[in-house]
């Protein structure tokens, strides 16, 4: 089943996107073959089989926890741009100033 052009400017004007003469040739062929995949689908007849989330089935797989060295507050502090009293220092990002604005960047 081939789309129109006009349902191709039709689906991009739903998606807000705004297409040239040359976009809406392309995509007019690349969803009409993706429709077509879709009705050959549509011919499977899948009466006996269950729905599924995934086409294989899945099953966590746990290891025992190991208690390894970790790193010292040092090492994982050398190479923070900035660090003050054990942590990073980070621009507060949720703060704004008087005028509704964030505040300047260090």
């Amino acid at each position: 089943m081939a789309l129109s052009q006009e349902e191709v400017f039709h689906i991009a004007r739903l998606a807000r996107l705004g297409l040239g003469q040359g976009e809406v040739e392309k995509l007019h062929e690349q969803l009409s073959r993706i429709i077509d995949y879709f009705q050959a689908l549509q011919e499977v007849n899948t009466t006996e089989v269950p729905p599924t989330a995934y086409p294989i089935p899945l099953q966590n797989i746990f290891r025992e926890d190991q208690i390894t060295p970790s790193l010292s507050p040092e090492q994982v502090l050398a190479n923070a741009p900035q660090a003050e009293e054990g942590h990073f220092k980070v621009r507060a990002v949720l703060e704004l100033e008087e005028n509704g604005n964030p505040p300047p960047q260090p």
